[in-house]
């Protein structure tokens, strides 16, 4: 046996190990991550990131609360504890968890511990919900770097994650829908009454008077 014959088996297995490195690599670069906000209407809040380069999709639905199963009618009459929330997935390849959380801060009202906007009560609050340390200190990081933007006290919690529950079909990707429906502004679109009632409720005025330029949707 040759030199050459010995050295074969060795680079054909350096090799094989290589490109299983690789394929573990790629496939651990490749798993999308979830970030739970609560931003008072859901609508909004999923049409705003929906729209971010690097977001895989968003869902509305109801966490923080102590009801299983929860009903829109039962979060928003209040009493169960449950926030009107988003659940993004999002490709951390392409947007970070610190960006998306910037953005996130920067599209409410982070002053209001009331609700948002003209939407008032509990299920209406701001919250950011986390599943580890990590990234916990990533939220308390983009927090920080808010209220010292902003210049006054944030009041939006950071929550350990719980239970997500989506929200009724009729309220996923609202804002792009195209059903026709009667509006307290007369029978529209999905799409339209969606504009009608953000605009209506302030939404983007009030972002906009806190945060001005660094205001990423208003207007959207």
């Amino acid at each position: 046996m040759t030199l050459t014959d010995t050295l074969k088996p060795i680079a054909l297995a350096a090799a094989m190990s290589l490109t299983t490195l690789m394929q573990a690599g790629s496939a651990q670069a490749g798993s999308p991550e979830t970030l739970t906000v609560a931003g008072g209407c859901f609508w909004c809040v999923e049409s705003d990131f929906e729209g971010v380069p690097g977001v895989l999709g968003a869902v509305s639905g109801y966490t923080g609360g102590k009801v299983d199963n929860p009903t829109y009618k039962q979060v928003s009459r209040g009493g169960t504890g449950h926030y009107e929330a988003v659940q993004i997935t999002f490709d951390p390849d392409k947007v970070s968890r610190q960006r998306l959380l910037n953005l996130f801060f920067r599209s409410v009202d982070p002053t209001d511990a009331g609700g948002q906007f003209c939407d008032r009560g509990e299920s209406y609050r701001t919250a950011i919900f986390v599943s580890n340390k990590g990234e916990k200190a990533i939220a308390e990081q983009a927090k920080a770097k808010a209220q010292g933007d902003l210049g006054q006290k944030i009041v939006t919690p950071i929550l350990s994650a719980g239970k997500f529950y989506p929200a009724e079909a009729y309220h996923q990707d609202y804002y792009k829908g195209d059903k026709l429906i009667l509006t307290r502004f007369g029978p529209k679109r999905q799409a339209s009454a969606y504009k009608a009632y953000r605009k209506a409720c302030g939404r983007d005025q009030r972002v906009k008077q806190l945060w001005g330029d660094a205001a990423p949707f208003a207007g959207s």
